[in-house]
């Protein structure tokens, strides 16, 4: 018999990052036709059970009015949907700012915390969200300021991750910090434990898995000496080497992604220099993504782990507007819940 947990859920972001009005991007794509793609999916009658969002302009304005929310709740239930984890708007240029930067940056980011706070709380008392987290990171792009004092500035990010656990406690709510090599702080498996530990708040902030930027942290981009393994490696110096990360940051791990890398280090935008996720099927891709899964979902449930996400940034509007790309993607994540689930 299948499995019928964790829920499967897709992100609405890819029609967000990357995307824009500059010279050379494509324009966005917006919730509406996001939640269409992704309820047209089925694969031997299973559909994706809810969507994870991003609470950022065009799809939801974070200060919009409960009224709003409502209105976007409705039209999330619509599509037969649960709504999960939640993206705050953390970085400079949107409400927030850096977590390592001054008094006025981190009232920022706090700010952003208190805003996604609000939203997830309209969401709950809705009945549209049922699980999840909400999902932060350091918002300080690339580690050259960082460098420049590595302990105290881990301190300094810690010190706001902690206020804003302390808020998020206080709506009911748990944060996860997305470990991704071009935030500061966060930057490789090891400054990431580091900074979990620092905040030291497991209950309310954890740490969110995704394959596609963990699978850098083994190689020790933006931090060569964290490196697990090296250029060429074997099947059976990667599995050991993903054994050891697993183990150090699955303890923390509280919302999951699943992914695909094709090894290369690209972006798009404002998001650029990071780990560039891959089709689920690309002949390119590094992972046995289902293999992988199994690592981090190891005891899953008792780490409040009830759904897992689609994570596939930056690929062009062309390719995200093919129903054979969900259905891949639907397919792969049925994949993972019937090898490693639960009922």
């Amino acid at each position: 018999m299948s499995n019928s947990a964790p829920k499967l859920h897709n992100a609405m972001w890819p029609g967000l990052v990357g995307k824009g009005t500059d010279e050379g991007q494509e324009p966005p794509i917006s919730l509406e036709r996001m939640l269409e793609l992704t309820a047209a999916a089925e694969v031997d009658g299973v559909k994706f059970d809810g969507i994870d969002c991003f609470l950022f302009l065009p799809h939801t304005d974070p200060a919009a009015s409960d009224g709003d929310l409502i209105k976007i709740a409705d039209l999330i239930a619509s599509h037969g949907f649960d709504v999960g984890s939640l993206v705050a708007p953390v970085w400079p240029g949107t409400v927030g700012d850096s977590a390592m930067g001054d008094e006025e940056s981190t009232s920022k980011f706090l700010d952003a915390v208190k805003m996604a706070c609000r939203v997830a709380g309209v969401f709950d008392t809705h009945g549209i969200r049922k699980r999840g987290v909400i999902r932060i990171d350091s918002a300080e792009f690339g580690v050259d300021k960082w460098r420049e004092n590595p302990v105290a500035n881990t301190k300094k990010i810690a010190a706001t991750f902690r206020e804003a656990a302390k808020i998020a406690a206080g709506s009911g709510q748990r944060l996860a910090a997305e470990g991704e090599i071009c935030w500061a702080g966060m930057h490789s498996w090891r400054d990431m434990l580091d900074l979990l530990e620092e905040v030291g708040m497991p209950e309310t902030l954890g740490f969110q898995a995704d394959l596609a930027h963990t699978y850098l942290y083994l190689l020790g981009h933006n931090a060569p000496e964290h490196a697990l393994v090296g250029e060429g490696y074997s099947d059976e110096e990667f599995w050991a080497a993903y054994e050891e990360m697993t183990d150090k940051l699955r303890p923390w791990t509280n919302d999951f992604h699943v992914a695909q890398n094709d090894g290369t280090v690209h972006g798009a935008g404002s998001h650029d220099k990071t780990g560039k996720h891959c089709p689920a099927d690309d002949p390119n891709g590094k992972l046995d993504i289902v293999k992988a899964s199994g690592y981090w979902l190891k005891d899953a449930p008792e780490r409040g782990i009830e759904h897992i996400c689609w994570d596939g940034c930056m690929f062009p509007n062309a390719m995200l507007e093919k129903p054979e790309t969900w259905n891949t993607i639907l397919a792969k994540m049925i994949e993972v819940r019937d090898a490693h689930g639960w009922s």
